[in-house]
């Protein structure tokens, strides 16, 4: 049996965040995230997050940030994890496909000026491409999370954060940080206080 070497593991995250730090494009971006979702809010709009597994858990966790608060009261701002609605997403699942559970939600109650966030460690999950795919349709500022490579979802995002690394735990580790560093900017540019 393989031991694991949990150091190893540690310092892999650690390398990870490091290339994040010195890519100043990647470092932008998410300054340009945090502002497209101050003006999405300040114009009267809402954030949709959606994912797969983990993903998902990234999405509502971070929906979760914006919506209850973050590191101060505040008044609560419209954010919503697609997934959460069990009967929803089976419902579609079933009567459609799982293809179409997030791009559904989003036809329907997406508006011009809306941000919707996808998080896919490939950026090819069926799933999150047809969400980011409406929601270009619908007007909406689109952001994909993903690997290095961005997959599909590189053409799809108006902002991408293809966090440096093809090791999936690694990047959902990168990605909430990143979600915890725009909840942050979000909060403070909308509220202002400490």
């Amino acid at each position: 049996m393989k031991k694991i070497n949990v150091q190893q593991i540690i310092e892999s995250s650690i390398a990870t965040k490091q290339q994040i730090i010195n890519d100043v494009t990647l470092m932008d971006t998410v300054e340009k995230i945090a502002q497209a979702i101050i003006a999405c809010y300040q114009n009267g709009g809402k954030v949709l997050f959606c994912g797969n597994g983990g993903s998902a858990a990234d999405a509502q966790h971070l929906a979760a940030e914006l919506s209850g608060r973050f590191y101060f009261d505040r008044p609560p701002l419209e954010a919503e994890a697609l997934h959460v609605n069990s009967s929803y997403v089976t419902a579609v699942a079933n009567d459609y496909s799982y293809n179409d559970i997030y791009s559904r939600y989003v036809n329907g109650v997406g508006k011009p000026g809306d941000v919707i966030i996808g998080f896919s460690t490939s950026g090819n999950s069926e799933n999150i491409v047809r969400a980011l795919k409406i929601a270009r349709d619908k007007k909406m500022i689109t952001v994909g999370m993903t690997g290095a490579m961005g997959g599909k979802l590189r053409e799809l995002s108006d902002f991408l954060l293809n966090v440096p690394s093809l090791d999936t735990p690694r990047i959902q580790e990168s990605h909430i940080m990143l979600g915890h560093i725009f909840c942050e900017i979000v909060e403070e540019g909308l509220f202002g206080i400490k």
